[in-house]
């Protein structure tokens, strides 16, 4: 895999000041580090970004986040490991990574306004949002998340 552009968010830095804005709110919103990276984690796997997911596996470790939670992400419905809330915006996440294919039906949207306040459902959402358009930047300039962790490939 080559990288298509280097340094992509230099070459915008009005755009990236935008999206750390938008990142910095989130951050400040109230919901929780942890919840806040599992939906990273979660989106960024179904869209398959690797730069992303490392990132935010990363980024869970260091707060706190236990191995096998990471590791059973993808199979979060089948899981005990999580929260009602946890599962709540794993399933909105879900919803709207995949919205051509959902269209975020009210099934989704249920247990989220169970588990969250209304400002909570936006803020969550603007998460999901988020993610899914740096995930559409790593994924589309080819970024390579680090080489520390991994093995070489043979």
């Amino acid at each position: 895999m080559t990288q298509r552009l280097q340094a992509p968010f230099k070459l915008a830095p009005e755009a990236y000041k935008a999206m750390a804005a938008l990142e910095a709110a989130i951050k400040a919103s109230g919901l929780e580090q942890s919840l806040i990276e599992l939906v990273k984690m979660r989106a960024s796997q179904i869209n398959g970004c690797a730069y992303c997911i490392h990132m935010h596996a990363s980024d869970a470790r260091k707060g706190g986040e236990t191995e096998m939670r990471l590791y059973m992400l993808n199979a979060w419905r089948e899981s005990t490991f999580y929260t009602p809330r946890e599962r709540a915006a794993l399933g909105w996440t879900e919803s709207l990574t995949l919205i051509a294919a959902t269209g975020a039906p009210d099934k989704d949207y249920e247990p989220v306004k169970a588990e969250f306040s209304d400002a909570e459902q936006v803020n969550l959402t603007m998460l999901i949002g988020a993610i899914n358009a740096w995930n559409r930047l790593a994924i589309g300039f080819r970024l390579a998340h680090p080489k520390e962790g991994g093995r070489a490939a043979a």
